[in-house]
């Protein structure tokens, strides 16, 4: 009986051993980005492109109001309607080892 519990107890104690976990704050995710110039609220797409190019990916209106969103190498823009709602900082890839 302590046999078949050896087992499951050692796999149990060595599950903290298994993961690294990286913390990185809020504020330092993608710092080297963050300067990055991107669009800013109230503007048209019309604008967007003019000063961005053309977006790499665009993602057509859903939902009422209708939000639909353009993706650009390092942020993706969200518009409602025709205006920029927000622009978002895509996620750094994770470094490889």
């Amino acid at each position: 009986m302590n046999k078949l519990l050896l087992v499951p107890l050692i796999a149990l104690l060595s599950l903290p051993l298994a993961a690294e976990q990286v913390v990185v704050p809020v504020g330092q995710q993608a710092a080297e980005k963050q300067a990055l110039e991107r669009p800013h609220r109230g503007i048209s797409k019309e604008r967007v492109r003019e000063q961005f190019g053309e977006p790499l990916g665009m993602q057509d209106a859903v939902g009422e109001p209708p939000i639909s969103s353009w993706e650009y190498s390092d942020f993706v823009v969200y518009f409602e309607n025709d205006l920029v709602l927000h622009s978002v900082l895509k996620r750094a890839e994770a470094p490889t080892e």
